[in-house]
Protein backbone atom coordinates (compact mmCIF):
# COMPACT_ATOMS: atom_id res chain seq x y z
CA UNK A 1 0.00 0.00 0.00
CA UNK A 2 1.29 3.47 -1.15
CA UNK A 3 1.30 5.39 2.62
CA UNK A 4 1.55 8.48 1.08
CA UNK A 5 -1.62 8.07 -0.57
CA UNK A 6 -3.04 8.41 3.23
CA UNK A 7 -3.87 12.04 3.38
CA UNK A 8 -4.55 12.98 6.93
CA UNK A 9 -5.24 16.84 6.32
CA UNK A 10 -8.55 18.26 6.16
CA UNK A 11 -9.74 21.43 4.30
CA UNK A 12 -9.30 23.75 6.63
CA UNK A 13 -5.95 24.38 8.62
CA UNK A 14 -5.46 26.89 11.12
CA UNK A 15 -2.04 28.23 11.05
CA UNK A 16 0.33 28.13 13.16
CA UNK A 17 -2.62 27.41 16.34
CA UNK A 18 -4.67 30.52 15.50
CA UNK A 19 -3.11 32.87 13.35
CA UNK A 20 -2.83 36.38 14.71
CA UNK A 21 -5.61 35.83 17.27
CA UNK A 22 -3.38 34.34 19.86
CA UNK A 23 1.02 34.42 20.35
CA UNK A 24 1.88 31.53 17.49
CA UNK A 25 3.27 28.22 17.96
CA UNK A 26 1.80 27.95 21.76
CA UNK A 27 -0.82 25.96 23.38
CA UNK A 28 -2.91 29.17 23.90
CA UNK A 29 -2.89 29.28 20.28
CA UNK A 30 -4.28 25.86 19.64
CA UNK A 31 -7.09 26.07 22.89
CA UNK A 32 -8.12 29.33 20.75
CA UNK A 33 -8.35 27.86 17.07
CA UNK A 34 -10.48 25.09 18.77
CA UNK A 35 -12.55 26.82 20.48
CA UNK A 36 -13.54 28.36 17.09
CA UNK A 37 -14.43 25.31 15.95
CA UNK A 38 -10.89 24.39 14.06
CA UNK A 39 -9.73 20.43 13.85
CA UNK A 40 -6.45 20.69 11.98
CA UNK A 41 -3.84 22.74 12.85
CA UNK A 42 0.04 24.23 11.23
CA UNK A 43 2.93 24.33 13.21
CA UNK A 44 6.63 25.12 13.01
CA UNK A 45 9.13 22.59 14.69
CA UNK A 46 13.00 23.03 15.26
CA UNK A 47 15.31 21.49 17.46
CA UNK A 48 16.91 22.83 20.34
CA UNK A 49 20.90 22.53 21.31
CA UNK A 50 20.19 19.15 22.81
CA UNK A 51 18.07 17.92 20.19
CA UNK A 52 14.19 18.06 21.29
CA UNK A 53 11.45 19.21 19.17
CA UNK A 54 10.15 22.58 19.89
CA UNK A 55 7.23 25.34 18.25
CA UNK A 56 8.87 28.40 16.83
CA UNK A 57 8.78 30.11 13.58
CA UNK A 58 12.06 32.24 13.28
CA UNK A 59 15.36 30.88 13.30
CA UNK A 60 16.10 33.59 16.10
CA UNK A 61 13.85 34.47 19.82
CA UNK A 62 13.97 37.94 18.70
CA UNK A 63 10.52 38.50 16.92
CA UNK A 64 8.30 36.10 19.35
CA UNK A 65 9.76 36.35 22.83
CA UNK A 66 12.15 38.84 25.05
CA UNK A 67 15.11 36.76 24.34
CA UNK A 68 17.69 37.57 21.14
CA UNK A 69 19.86 34.99 19.33
CA UNK A 70 19.24 31.75 17.33
CA UNK A 71 16.73 29.37 19.48
CA UNK A 72 19.04 26.28 17.97
CA UNK A 73 21.77 27.16 19.85
CA UNK A 74 20.08 26.83 23.71
CA UNK A 75 19.28 23.95 25.39
CA UNK A 76 15.73 23.15 25.68
CA UNK A 77 16.00 23.27 29.67
CA UNK A 78 16.63 26.82 29.21
CA UNK A 79 14.41 27.63 26.14
CA UNK A 80 10.63 26.18 27.91
CA UNK A 81 11.26 28.78 30.57
CA UNK A 82 11.20 31.91 27.83
CA UNK A 83 8.09 33.95 27.47
CA UNK A 84 6.47 33.34 23.96
CA UNK A 85 3.13 34.74 24.84
CA UNK A 86 4.09 38.12 26.43
CA UNK A 87 4.95 39.68 23.19
CA UNK A 88 1.53 38.99 21.95
CA UNK A 89 -0.73 40.73 24.69
CA UNK A 90 -0.87 40.94 27.89
CA UNK A 91 -3.31 37.93 28.04
CA UNK A 92 -1.01 35.88 27.27
CA UNK A 93 1.85 36.70 29.30
CA UNK A 94 4.28 34.06 30.25
CA UNK A 95 2.69 31.61 27.79
CA UNK A 96 5.55 28.99 27.20
CA UNK A 97 7.14 27.78 23.99
CA UNK A 98 6.06 24.54 23.68
CA UNK A 99 7.87 20.67 23.04
CA UNK A 100 6.30 18.84 20.35
CA UNK A 101 5.68 16.37 22.56
CA UNK A 102 3.21 18.73 24.51
CA UNK A 103 1.41 19.70 21.44
CA UNK A 104 1.32 15.69 20.25
CA UNK A 105 -0.73 15.06 23.85
CA UNK A 106 -3.02 18.08 23.44
CA UNK A 107 -3.88 17.50 19.88
CA UNK A 108 -4.08 13.18 20.02
CA UNK A 109 -6.66 14.06 23.26
CA UNK A 110 -8.54 16.01 21.61
CA UNK A 111 -8.08 13.74 17.51
CA UNK A 112 -6.73 16.83 16.11
CA UNK A 113 -5.02 16.59 12.53
CA UNK A 114 -2.06 18.41 11.87
CA UNK A 115 0.62 19.51 9.66
CA UNK A 116 4.08 20.03 11.01
CA UNK A 117 6.22 22.27 8.76
CA UNK A 118 9.78 21.85 9.80
CA UNK A 119 11.76 24.59 10.27
CA UNK A 120 15.64 23.70 10.88
CA UNK A 121 18.17 25.83 11.60
CA UNK A 122 20.06 26.97 9.36
CA UNK A 123 22.38 23.99 8.57
CA UNK A 124 20.53 21.58 10.30
CA UNK A 125 18.16 20.84 7.54
CA UNK A 126 18.40 16.76 7.15
CA UNK A 127 19.13 16.35 10.63
CA UNK A 128 16.07 18.02 11.92
CA UNK A 129 13.96 15.85 9.83
CA UNK A 130 15.02 12.78 10.49
CA UNK A 131 14.80 13.42 14.02
CA UNK A 132 11.20 14.77 13.64
CA UNK A 133 10.54 11.85 12.09
CA UNK A 134 11.85 9.53 14.57
CA UNK A 135 9.67 11.96 17.25
CA UNK A 136 6.52 11.74 15.51
CA UNK A 137 6.60 8.21 15.07
CA UNK A 138 7.10 7.48 18.62
CA UNK A 139 4.43 10.34 19.73
CA UNK A 140 1.82 8.93 17.13
CA UNK A 141 2.56 5.13 18.10
CA UNK A 142 -1.00 3.80 17.97
CA UNK A 143 -3.31 6.80 17.36
CA UNK A 144 -4.36 5.13 14.29
CA UNK A 145 -3.26 7.91 12.20
CA UNK A 146 -0.02 10.33 11.26
CA UNK A 147 0.37 14.25 10.69
CA UNK A 148 1.66 15.85 7.73
CA UNK A 149 4.84 17.07 7.57
CA UNK A 150 6.30 20.35 5.40
CA UNK A 151 9.17 22.06 4.34
CA UNK A 152 10.76 24.88 2.24
CA UNK A 153 13.95 22.75 2.47
CA UNK A 154 14.28 19.21 0.53
CA UNK A 155 17.26 18.40 3.12
CA UNK A 156 14.31 18.26 5.31
CA UNK A 157 12.26 16.70 3.60
CA UNK A 158 14.80 13.90 2.66
CA UNK A 159 15.71 13.49 6.74
CA UNK A 160 11.70 12.98 7.28
CA UNK A 161 11.46 9.99 4.15
CA UNK A 162 15.00 8.22 5.64
CA UNK A 163 13.59 8.19 9.49
CA UNK A 164 10.13 8.17 8.90
CA UNK A 165 8.72 7.10 5.40
CA UNK A 166 5.57 6.34 6.27
CA UNK A 167 4.81 9.84 7.74
CA UNK A 168 3.38 11.83 4.52
CA UNK A 169 5.62 15.02 3.21
CA UNK A 170 4.44 18.22 1.58
CA UNK A 171 6.75 20.16 -0.57
CA UNK A 172 6.09 24.32 0.67
CA UNK A 173 6.84 26.30 -2.36
CA UNK A 174 7.06 30.31 -2.41
CA UNK A 175 7.75 30.23 -6.06
CA UNK A 176 7.67 27.97 -8.93
CA UNK A 177 12.22 27.61 -9.05
CA UNK A 178 13.53 25.82 -11.15
CA UNK A 179 13.24 22.02 -10.44
CA UNK A 180 10.64 22.13 -7.59
CA UNK A 181 8.21 19.64 -9.43
CA UNK A 182 10.89 17.02 -10.04
CA UNK A 183 11.93 17.82 -6.54
CA UNK A 184 8.44 17.33 -5.02
CA UNK A 185 8.08 13.95 -6.87
CA UNK A 186 11.62 12.80 -6.40
CA UNK A 187 10.85 12.79 -2.96
CA UNK A 188 7.49 10.80 -3.02
CA UNK A 189 5.79 13.92 -1.80
CA UNK A 190 1.59 13.67 -1.11
CA UNK A 191 1.12 17.37 -1.74
CA UNK A 192 2.81 20.74 -2.93
CA UNK A 193 1.83 23.46 -0.57
CA UNK A 194 2.08 26.88 -2.27
CA UNK A 195 1.96 30.30 -2.01
CA UNK A 196 -1.53 31.31 -2.84
CA UNK A 197 -1.05 33.71 -5.38
CA UNK A 198 0.61 30.99 -7.31
CA UNK A 199 -1.92 28.53 -7.27
CA UNK A 200 -3.87 27.99 -10.70
CA UNK A 201 -6.35 26.05 -12.46
CA UNK A 202 -3.61 24.94 -14.16
CA UNK A 203 -1.01 23.75 -11.67
CA UNK A 204 -4.12 22.22 -9.33
CA UNK A 205 -4.72 20.38 -12.57
CA UNK A 206 -0.59 19.34 -13.09
CA UNK A 207 -0.47 18.71 -8.93
CA UNK A 208 -3.72 15.87 -9.53
CA UNK A 209 -2.49 14.50 -12.34
CA UNK A 210 0.88 13.46 -10.64
CA UNK A 211 -1.01 12.36 -7.31
CA UNK A 212 0.04 14.85 -5.22
CA UNK A 213 -2.46 17.40 -3.68
CA UNK A 214 -2.84 21.13 -3.93
CA UNK A 215 -2.62 23.03 -0.99
CA UNK A 216 -2.53 26.94 -0.29
CA UNK A 217 -0.77 29.06 2.53
CA UNK A 218 -2.40 31.76 3.55
CA UNK A 219 -5.43 32.70 2.79
CA UNK A 220 -7.64 35.18 4.92
CA UNK A 221 -9.84 36.51 2.42
CA UNK A 222 -12.95 35.09 1.84
CA UNK A 223 -13.09 36.14 -2.05
CA UNK A 224 -9.57 34.46 -2.56
CA UNK A 225 -10.87 31.63 -0.32
CA UNK A 226 -14.04 30.96 -2.80
CA UNK A 227 -11.81 31.33 -5.98
CA UNK A 228 -9.01 28.81 -4.89
CA UNK A 229 -11.90 26.68 -4.15
CA UNK A 230 -13.38 26.84 -7.49
CA UNK A 231 -10.30 26.22 -8.81
CA UNK A 232 -9.98 22.72 -7.27
CA UNK A 233 -7.58 23.17 -4.61
CA UNK A 234 -7.43 20.79 -1.43
CA UNK A 235 -6.72 22.24 1.58
CA UNK A 236 -6.39 25.97 2.54
CA UNK A 237 -3.76 27.24 5.51
CA UNK A 238 -5.55 30.24 7.07
CA UNK A 239 -5.03 32.66 10.07
CA UNK A 240 -8.31 33.76 10.09
CA UNK A 241 -9.97 31.33 12.56
CA UNK A 242 -12.59 34.24 13.15
CA UNK A 243 -13.64 34.54 9.96
CA UNK A 244 -13.84 31.23 8.36
CA UNK A 245 -16.15 28.22 8.85
CA UNK A 246 -13.28 25.11 8.97
CA UNK A 247 -16.25 23.27 8.02
CA UNK A 248 -18.00 24.81 5.21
Amino acid sequence: MDTQALWPMPFWVAHRGAGKLAPENTLAAFREGARHGWRAFECDAKLSRDGQPFLLHDATLDRTTPERGVAGERDWAELARIDAGAWHSRAYAGEPIPSLDALARYVLANRFALNIEIKPTPGTERHTGEVLGREVLRLWAGSGTLPLFSSFKPEALEGARASAPEVPRGLLVDKLWDGWFATAQALGCAAVITNYALMDRALVQQLHAAGMKAVVYTVNDPATAQWLIGNGVDGIISDAVDRFSPVG
